[in-house]
């Protein structure tokens, strides 16, 4: 990659840690979970809001580092629409780029933007960041399969 996309990527990052979409909780959702990352201390709640199968919005607060911040602002853009097995198939490919180590590229037609986030693979302590979001929506998943 070259050090002109990593700046743009970096960018963006940032702009979703300024500027955090689905960033609210509403007092209503049909799944929700809370995880923390105990190395840094980083926190995020997150709700799936679903009409039968089909995933309407995603809504999350919390609180840390720009990546994990940042992580969960693109996964709100990335799930609207999706049903929910489009969203385990995404959380899954997502973990394996997360766990490359660099070596592999996220898959930009699954993950969107969400692909800016693959830089964070090389850094064992940013992978948890950056997993943070879609761990909580891989939680949010299982509440609504059990129900």
């Amino acid at each position: 990659m070259s050090g002109e996309m990593q700046g743009l990527y970096q960018q963006v990052i940032l702009d979703h840690a300024k500027e955090r979409h689905g960033f609210g909780l509403t007092e209503t959702s049909d799944a929700h979970s809370h995880q923390v990352n105990p190395t840094c201390g980083d926190e995020i709640t997150l709700q799936l809001h679903v009409d039968g199968d089909v995933i309407g919005s995603l809504t999350w607060e919390g609180q840390g580092c720009a990546i994990s911040q940042s992580s969960a602002s693109l996964l709100s853009d990335l799930v609207p629409g999706l049903t929910t097995a489009e969203l385990s198939e995404r959380i899954d490919v997502f973990r394996v780029a997360m766990r490359s180590k660099g070596t592999i590229e996220p898959d930009e037609e699954l993950l969107g933007d969400a692909v800016v986030l693959g830089g964070a693979s090389k850094y064992i302590a940013r992978v948890k960041c950056a997993m943070l979001a879609w761990v909580a929506a891989e939680d949010a998943l299982l509440q609504l399969r059990a129900r």
